[in-house]
């Protein structure tokens, strides 16, 4: 039985030959279907596989993926063997001639260091170093997914090609079971969610990448700042605000100007007669060298510089550490165009940071309570589903790290350490770390798609010692502090967009952001109750409100449900005669009628108690 949720084709050796040759056949039936179309590339991929086509002007829609369906089905049965032929280099160019793509991937072979090959299967033959399956009989059951657009070599500067994707298995019980896993992917798509419960809205006028939280999605954003800023105020956290941006000379100083100016917005100058017709180049090239005049700002990727600054203000002794500075913070990445998706990766996001500065003998306790609070918070939301990933430097690959071999070599093996000492299970993932240090990042399984890293921590001995940050220890010496960065949420959009999805909507009622939906069955006679109870319960802090509208019974029941509101209070003559209610969960069929009293005070417990269900069980 195969995992959907943790499937990756390219590690089963069975199912990666399977698709590698489906997109092959792929191949065969554009050629089929456009004489015309030339070739990249059409690798496998975790979930499937893609080929990349030059169509010239015509162009592949979703509406054309049945037709060429059908076409490849011909191909399968039509049953051809397929064969692998070595060949040299000569003669590969010769019989790709006509492909310029193949052309260009055959002039860079050296034929004395790779075999070069191709597979035929009946009218059609294939640039490829395989393996295939023998027949094409084997490659019946397949489904082509979608269509988008890829540039030749993912430059922006070359021609956008035809990306066809699809997915192959070995028979139509494992096709078929993928296919209602994707459908409910695409049930649970936040995007989808997030528009039919009002949560965010985009807009390309604004920008892309940039959302834009509606009433009730802000409601679900405060109710998170709120609650994970509370949690941490509790535990010894001082929270902060700065601001959004920062001169070029703060990012110089934390390094991420070397590492990280690339996915950062273009920097901000003022335009004067000396750089009005100057480009962006130039002027980037000045601001490297440090010869503009003029600060030069640039909207923040991270916090970690600012809160840097903050504590180095003012000296501090060992009797003030730990020190640990939070923030929800607002960040900005300019995040290629074809990454960007809803809320869940986004050029305008906002962080649950904080920074601990604390001794060398501190680490062990303020990881530990790092961890604490991460699993505390993930029982509220019910995560049980997760692993912990160590994220460590590449030693074979050391050109995007900052460069110092002890502070790598002492700060691996202080974390290690740490979460031996902790018990926590955990593999290790080389050239995963941050440029100044190694993390442990926590990795959620969601109910469908690859895990998600939902929350990190990161051990840094770096960023102190390039601001100069010092404490003056218990023999009145100074010392520089260690840093822990650490996320318990993450980014709240990202946060957002994988509760609306593992929940499908159907967010608990602490966090949901219409809770209740009252519902006269009369308007004209139940309407004076339902409103003195809206009255009520929203002075008691809920969010409720009244849909007395002239629609019919039905209709207003059936909205209720589509807008996931999550609690739909019907008033009826029973109900304003003997001050009760009578209540409908979303996505439950059953009523409960009960006094007004039992009712409120029920409903203030789940609150309070963030209970994850009706009756209140784990």
């Amino acid at each position: 039985m195969i995992n959907y949720r943790k499937m990756n084709l390219k590690e089963n050796p069975q199912l990666n030959v399977l698709n590698h040759s489906c997109a092959h056949q792929l191949a065969q039936a554009v050629k089929h279907l456009y004489p015309h179309a030339k070739f990249w590339v059409g690798p496998v991929i975790s979930d499937g596989f893609y080929y990349d086509i030059d169509l010239g002007d015509d162009a592949i829609q979703e509406a054309d993926l049945p037709k060429i369906e059908k076409e490849m089905k011909k191909c399968a049965k039509d049953a051809k063997k397929i064969v692998r032929e070595e060949i040299s280099k000569a003669d590969a160019l010769e019989m790709f001639k006509d492909d310029p793509y193949k052309i260009d991937l055959i002039s860079n072979m050296d034929e004395n260091e790779v075999v070069i090959s191709c597979y035929r299967q009946g009218d059609f033959t294939d640039l490829c170093r395989g393996p295939h399956v023998e027949n094409t009989k084997f490659l019946k059951h397949f489904k082509l997914t979608k269509v988008s657009g890829a540039y030749w070599k993912a430059d922006a500067k070359n021609k956008m090609l035809q990306r066809v994707y699809g997915v192959c298995f070995e028979n139509e019980e494992d096709l078929n079971g993928y296919l209602k896993y994707m459908e409910e992917a695409k049930q649970r798509d936040h995007r989808k969610i997030g528009k039919e419960m009002d949560i965010f809205m985009l807009s390309d006028l604004v920008g892309k990448g940039l959302p834009m939280w509606l009433p009730n999605g802000y409601t679900v954003w405060r109710i998170l700042n709120n609650y994970i800023t509370d949690k941490e105020i509790a535990r010894g956290y001082k929270h902060v605000h700065t601001p959004d941006l920062g001169s070029v000379d703060l990012y110089k100083t934390s390094g991420h100007w070397d590492h990280y100016k690339a996915d950062m917005f273009a920097p901000m100058v003022k335009i004067n007669e000396g750089n009005r017709d100057r480009t962006l180049g130039a002027i980037l090239k000045d601001i490297d060298d440090s010869k503009l005049e003029d600060d030069v700002y640039v909207l923040r990727p991270m916090n970690c510089p600012h809160h840097m600054v903050i504590y180095g203000s003012r000296m501090h002794s060992y009797r003030d550490l730990p020190l640990r500075i939070a923030e929800i913070a607002n960040d900005f990445r300019f995040e290629a165009q074809g990454a960007v998706k809803g809320i869940e990766r986004a050029r305008s996001f906002t962080q649950n940071d904080s920074h601990i500065f604390c001794t060398p003998a501190q680490i062990e306790s303020e990881f530990k309570g790092v961890v604490d609070l991460i699993l505390d918070t993930y029982r509220d939301f019910g995560f049980k589903d997760y692993t912990f990933r160590l994220s460590l430097r590449d030693p074979a690959d050391t050109e995007k790290y900052f460069p110092d071999d002890e502070m790598w070599n002492s700060a691996e093996a202080s974390l290690r350490n740490v979460l031996d000492d902790l018990g926590i299970n955990y593999f290790e993932a080389i050239g995963e770390a941050a440029f100044y240090g190694p993390k442990l990042d926590v990795l959620v399984q969601p109910a469908v798609g690859n895990e998600v890293a939902l929350s990190t921590i990161q051990l840094d001995f770096l960023l102190p010692r390039r601001f100069e940050l010092t404490y003056i220890d218990e023999n009145n010496n100074k010392q520089t502090p260690v840093v822990i960065h650490r996320a318990i949420l993450g980014s709240l959009d990202r946060f957002i967009a994988f509760l609306l999805e593992e929940t499908m909507g159907n967010l608990p009622l602490w966090l949901a952001p219409e809770q209740f939906t009252i519902i006269p069955v009369n308007p004209n006679v139940h309407s004076d109750f339902a409103y003195d109870l809206c009255r009520r319960m929203a002075a008691e802090g809920f969010r409720v409100k009244v849909d007395d509208r002239n629609e019919k019974l039905g209709y207003r029941v059936r909205e209720a449900q589509v807008k996931k509101v999550t609690i739909q209070v019907v008033i009826g003559d029973n109900e304003v005669q003997n001050d009760l209610v009578t209540i409908r969960r979303h996505g439950q069929k059953q009523q409960l009628t009960m006094s007004v009293s039992d009712f409120l005070a029920a409903m203030h417990r789940e609150v309070a108690e963030k209970l994850l269900n009706p009756e209140g069980e784990e």
